[in-house]
């Protein structure tokens, strides 16, 4: 399981509450070629007891109404074009204006051009005149055409990539719809905040900013944009992949609730669907935590409990799931998990009504073991599969019902799951499809975050590739795995993991192919790279699943400890 990314708790004002409309605004990220790679400029805003006071921030702001007046400023695109590029019916070039305008009047830096089409440089004298101006923008004692025609100038709107677009979350009480671009800083220019609403800027690195931690104040859309800057070396390399065509859907982070308080989570958090099925209205009050033993209710018929069982395998526990409701309220227990006096207390005490039936995914010493002190508890029959092999399988498992592929099992009135036989992490593997909700309970067989270790002679790589693929047949809203929040998008994920376990198997062959005859642990540091070596214990499980299944599949062979590509395999 891979761990959530670092939190930073809202203050009071960005508690729910408001659902004000949000203002449209523009942001302009200005970077430059540094010595040791790309710099971009932050700036510290003053303290006004707001929201943003004293955060490192990009130049920008609100639009103005008068920045549509303008657009015969602007030099090299005209507004339907910007505005395609944008998404927008029209006024896609008021962004641009307002972001030049905003950074102009905050940091100084004039992005233009003169009258002989090159971009403003601005030696001591004329920065000296044009600076002037500054003020009487932000005052709007003048305006941006006035101040176009007076030097000559238009506005480089060309050199202007659109990078982003971010929404403030609904419970917030001032919201912004902002767009973000990114620009190469004029050469010949140098910054200067205004002292008035900027009281600091640096020039710093993205890794060398975000490594600073909570010394910078940021908020999420700095922090993120920061972190997607990071990956590029060059102005020019950032540029070519902003001008490269990409989905720009508009990132509204959630507000939700955890161990620090209000925290606005994005998509790239694993809480993100979750929190969006539990809280529509976007009160704020879904979590972005799992807390052991903390009842979750996900659905009418759905509640989960999760295990004190944390660890590299296990994520932050095993999810134990109630399934059930209705009017006989009735209730199921979907993986009771290991042998936890506690764990089993907990799942008693969420128990809407009588605990019917206990459903194993299966064997696993995390998920089935609490099995038997749970049927002594509530007298509820076990129903499962037995693994083919006993290696890391729970002993005391011993199943009152052998479960088969595509049987119903009713839980209440109205309430009924079907089973599904997915082999591959284990052979006795089920996955329950709960079909009034398009919901699947995944077991081991999809995890949040991290890939399922496949691990011989139980589990099989040929199997567990036919098993993902089948579940693509299904009809599928939502993935409740035994370890993490819930998933959504069921199709992707599914497709994603195919296609990891694939490139995986290509890296094997290609190992075989540059290597053989070569051992395990040789195949290993080509094949898994990529993986820490506290995980290749792990991996070595997984890698030779992938070579069991070449050799069934007649594309390696083995001898003597070593592998090597079969005769002819391609």
């Amino acid at each position: 399981m891979t761990s959530a990314p670092p939190l930073k708790a809202s203050p009071p004002s960005a508690l729910p509450g408001a659902n004000a409309v949000a203002r449209t605004a523009a942001t302009l990220v200005v970077v430059r070629d540094g010595a040791q790679g790309i710099e971009v400029l932050l700036m510290r805003r003053a303290e006004r007891g707001d929201h943003s006071s004293g955060a490192w921030v990009f130049p920008g702001g609100v639009l103005d109404a008068r920045d549509r007046e303008w657009h015969a400023c602007c030099h090299g695109v005209d507004d339907f074009t910007a505005s395609t590029r944008l998404g927008l019916p029209e006024g896609g070039l008021d962004y641009h204006v307002a972001a030049i305008r905003e950074c102009f009047e905050e940091c100084g830096l004039l992005l233009a051009h003169g009258a002989d089409g090159a971009m403003v440089a601005l030696d001591a004298d004329a920065g000296a005149a044009i600076g002037a101006w500054r003020g009487l923008l932000h005052r709007g004692e003048r305006t941006l055409g006035e101040f176009c025609r007076h030097f000559g100038l238009t506005l480089a709107v060309d050199q202007m990539v659109y990078f982003s677009r971010w929404v403030t979350p609904l419970a917030r009480a001032k919201r912004w719809d902002t767009r973000f671009f990114i620009a190469r800083a004029p050469e010949a220019q140098a910054s200067a905040h205004d002292e008035v609403e900027l009281v600091e800027q640096r020039w710093l690195r993205p890794s060398e900013a975000l490594a600073q931690g909570d010394a910078m104040k940021m908020l999420t859309p700095t922090r993120s944009t920061l972190e997607e800057l990071a990956r590029f070396d060059r102005v020019d390399a950032l540029l070519e992949y902003a001008r490269s065509p990409r989905p720009l859907p508009a990132t509204a982070p959630r507000i939700a609730t955890g161990r620090i308080g209000a925290v606005p989570i994005t998509p790239e958090h694993p809480a993100w669907a979750e929190i969006g099925k539990l809280d529509p209205q976007r009160r704020g009050d879904a979590s972005y935590d799992i807390v052991p033993g903390t009842a979750v209710r996900l659905s009418p018929h759905v509640i989960r409990v999760t295990c004190g069982n944390p660890g590299m395998m296990t994520g932050p526990g095993t999810n134990t799931y109630l399934v059930g409701g209705g009017a006989r309220n009735e209730w199921a227990v979907i993986d009771p998990g290991p042998e936890d006096p506690a764990h089993i207390e907990r799942i008693l005490a969420a128990a809407p009504g009588p605990i019917r039936q206990i459903l194993v995914t299966h064997t696993h010493h995390d998920h089935s073991p609490g099995a038997v002190m749970l049927k002594a508890r509530t007298g509820a029959p076990v129903a499962g599969r037995v693994a083919d092999h006993t290696q890391n399988q729970d002993p005391t498992f011993a199943p009152a019902r052998v479960l088969q592929h595509d049987e119903r099992i009713e839980i209440s009135d109205g309430v009924a799951l079907r089973v599904v036989h997915t082999p591959g992490h284990a052979s006795n593997h089920l996955c329950f499809l709960l079909e009034s909700e398009r919901l699947l309970f995944t077991g081991d067989h999809l995890m949040q975050g991290s890939t399922v270790v496949i691990g011989p002679p139980d589990g099989d790589m040929g199997a567990y590739l036919a098993s993902l693929r089948a579940l693509l047949a299904l009809d599928l809203e939502w993935l409740a795995p035994a370890h993490g929040f819930l998933v959504g998008q069921p199709a992707q994920m599914i497709e994603r993991t195919i296609a990891h376990r694939l490139a995986r198997e290509a890296k094997v062959v290609d190992a075989l192919r540059a290597l053989g005859p070569a051992p395990l642990p040789t195949l290993l540091t080509r094949v898994y790279d990529d993986v820490q070596p506290h995980l290749h214990a792990m991996a070595t499980r997984s890698l030779t699943a992938h070579l069991l299944k070449l050799r069934d599949e007649a594309r390696a062979v083995e001898a003597d400890g070593a592998w090597a590509l079969a005769a002819g395999a391609a």
